[in-house]
């Protein structure tokens, strides 16, 4: 186990590395000039080659990199260009949103979609699983902006029960917290828990055609146990992998719903940022995400030695 531990961690921080490489030089070769832009059209060539100094944008390119990433690795992420405070503060201020309205959707498509995949499974080619799996194909082709309007209209326009937008912080309280990110959860959630109960059920059918299943029926085990006990469990390697790469991108891809609700998270800060050319802002932040990506992918290939020790033993 502590060998495979050792190739996992090592894996993951050469891709984060690597990551690191290819987010500095994408960014650095979109057009604009930060700060031509701070200053504005109208500045004299002096005035923004000043600022430019300041800023240190005129520093060799492989500097500016080392200079960068050991910051990072110091929780030193620089300045905004725009707001001129701590890159790090922006952070924090928007990750109390982003991460709770991920674990949010996360746990809601996970509790849809597992039971929906286990009732498709057992009932296979009847009338349950076709409805299911047809609701399930509805859900992955809708995309998640469109659950959202629908969602304001019904419960937050004609209903009246939750707030359309916006996010009064967690000072306000918690419930007011939560329900500023019920909807946003939902939306997210459905697209996710329709492809995890589409993956769970494909999952399940090849594993009940297994011969230990055959088995345990022979044994005169009732069938939801051999369902819950034998069935799920080795269905679970393909499942944690889509649970892994949905956490990934409910924290990471959440830009359209958190402009769609006028949420102060991550996404949004990106997309302010990249409108705004603040470089120091949009790298850091990219990094940030790609590091959780990386974290949460490392989780889930340790859970799979969980799941099938045999993996443990493997090179």
């Amino acid at each position: 186990m502590t060998a495979y531990l050792l190739k996992r961690l090592a894996i993951a921080f050469a891709t984060l590395v690597l990551a690191s490489m290819v987010v500095f030089a994408v960014l650095e070769i979109i057009p604009g000039d930060p700060a031509r832009l701070m200053l504005g059209m109208n500045a004299s060539a002096d005035q923004v080659e000043l600022l430019r100094n300041q800023m240190g944008l005129n520093a060799p390119l492989a500097l500016r990199y080392l200079h960068w990433a050991g910051g990072l690795l110091s929780l030193d992420f620089g300045r905004s260009y725009t707001y001129s405070v701590p890159v790090i503060d922006l952070v924090r201020e928007r990750v109390v949103v982003s991460l709770p309205l991920a674990l949010i959707a996360l746990a809601l498509s996970t509790l849809i979609a597992i039971p929906v995949g286990l009732f498709s499974a057992g009932r296979h080619g009847r009338a349950g699983d076709t409805i299911a799996m047809g609701a399930a194909q509805l859900g992955v082709a809708v995309p998640n902006f469109w659950f959202a309007l629908m969602l304001i209209y019904l419960f937050a326009v004609w209903l009246r029960l939750v707030p359309a937008g916006g996010f009064p912080g967690w000072g306000a309280g918690i419930w007011p917290a939560l329900k500023a990110l019920v909807l946003p959860a939902i939306a997210l959630a459905l697209p996710q828990a329709a492809i995890l109960a589409r993956v769970t059920r494909s999952a399940l059918i090849e594993v009940l055609n297994e011969d230990y299943i055959r088995t345990a029926r022979a044994k005169g085990l009732p069938y939801r146990a051999v369902l819950w006990r034998h069935a799920l469990r080795n269905a679970m390697i393909p499942v944690l992998t889509i649970l892994g790469l949905q956490f990934a991108f409910l924290l990471a891809g959440t830009i359209i719903i958190e402009n769609v609700f006028y949420l102060p998270g991550l996404g949004r800060l990106v997309f302010q940022a990249i409108t705004q050319r603040d470089l120091i802002v949009v790298e850091s932040v990219v990094m940030l995400l790609v590091a959780a990506v990386i974290a949460v992918n490392l989780l889930v290939d340790l859970s799979y030695a969980v799941v099938d020790p045999r993996l443990r033993s493997r090179p």
